[in-house]
């Protein structure tokens, strides 16, 4: 049976996780932004025989393409990832395109204007010339060698040809030096543009936003004293610190499934910090063991979690599949932190709180 670790200086458990935090900020700045956050193109190939990654891509550098290359078996067969960082041109495009689709309900009001009234020709001149030189510069980027026309109907049908083409040139840049030095018998290509990963970022930023508000409001609302409530927000923050540390530490990237899992922690950490609060405040009893009775409960919720995540690692491993390695990462890093979190931080700061309430 295991002894009661809060008799004594309960105080020095939070040496360890904290130490474990200091270590975590180290790594976070380490995290890699996936192609969801970043933008760019993710090609997946199937291949007949194993590749030299290294080797593929140097030779796909040497074309003038900057790639990342991974390679591994599966029990289908071996699978190639290349992953290319988010085009300039797609970018500018982008850009381009979001003035476009701003000046063009204006400029087309005012044709109409125009013909009905010569008072409005001067300045729709004035505003067409401003959407023609938007145009151009995209009719230059895709090669179509022509400029903007009169008509504004004619300008749509050929800004939309043209940015069309500019990602029909930017998939062809990719598949033509893989093409090149890989034989491969099935491709497929996930191509994030900048408005797609800036709107995936702006989710990211909400839903965090929310997630937090709503959270120290519920919080608060449950226990209606600050110090625990505190304790309680402070041992979620630890967890996700730490979960952040490892996924710099192990190169797990910043992904929609890895924030996924990121946001099941948080739900997670509350609920084990809760219990503990709840168990020392709420009961009867000497507050030491009341927290270790709910160390038991507790500890035994994360191991069943970590062999259940432990799992999905093992398959993910075998399979090389990155969502089930990304959400399954960083559960374990997330509920191996929560012991430290939790037991380390969160105790000891209700239990301090308890000892000067009751005195």
């Amino acid at each position: 049976m295991l002894p009661n670790i809060y008799k004594g200086d309960y105080r020095l458990l939070s040496i360890a996780p904290l130490i474990l935090m200091a270590i975590s900020l180290f790594f976070i700045p380490s995290i890699k932004m996936g192609v969801d956050f970043q933008g760019g193109t993710l090609v997946t190939l199937t291949l007949e025989n194993a590749i030299d990654s290294e080797g593929l891509q140097a030779q796909l550098q040497e074309e003038g393409l900057e790639a990342t290359v991974n390679s591994y078996e599966t029990s289908i067969g071996y699978i190639a990832e290349i992953e290319v960082p988010q085009s300039d041109n797609l970018v500018r495009a982008e850009e381009l395109k979001a003035e476009f689709n701003d000046k063009i309900p204006e400029v087309s009001q005012l044709e109409i204007l125009s013909y009905q009234d010569s008072a409005y020709i001067s300045e729709f001149k004035e505003k067409k010339t401003e959407i023609d030189e938007v145009a151009n510069e995209l009719f230059m980027m895709a090669g179509m060698g022509k400029v903007a026309t009169n008509s504004t109907n004619d300008l749509e049908r050929e800004f939309s040809t043209a940015y069309s083409t500019v990602y029909s040139n930017y998939q062809k840049s990719i598949s033509k030096p893989i093409e090149k030095h890989v034989s491969y018998n099935s491709m497929s290509v996930q191509t994030v543009s900048p408005v797609l990963s800036e709107k995936f970022i702006g989710t990211v930023v909400d839903t965090i936003i929310f997630s937090a508000i709503l959270s120290v409001i519920l919080v608060f609302m449950f226990f209606r004293s600050i110090p625990p409530s505190i304790a309680v927000l402070t041992g979620a923050l630890a967890d996700i610190i730490i979960a952040l540390g490892a996924m710099g530490l192990f190169g797990i990237p910043l992904t929609l499934a890895s924030f996924a899992a990121l946001l099941m922690l948080i739900g997670y950490s509350l609920d084990t910090d809760i219990l503990l609060t709840t168990r020392i405040l709420k009961r009867k009893g000497d507050p030491r063991e009341n927290a270790f009775d709910a160390m038991k409960t507790g500890l035994t919720m994360s191991v069943t979690g970590i062999i259940a995540f432990t799992s999905l690692f093992i398959l993910s491993v075998w399979t090389h599949i990155p969502t089930y390695f990304e959400i399954s990462g960083v559960a374990l890093a997330g509920l191996v932190g929560d012991m430290f979190a939790t037991w380390g931080i969160n105790a000891v700061l209700v239990l301090h709180y308890a000892t000067k309430r009751d005195d």
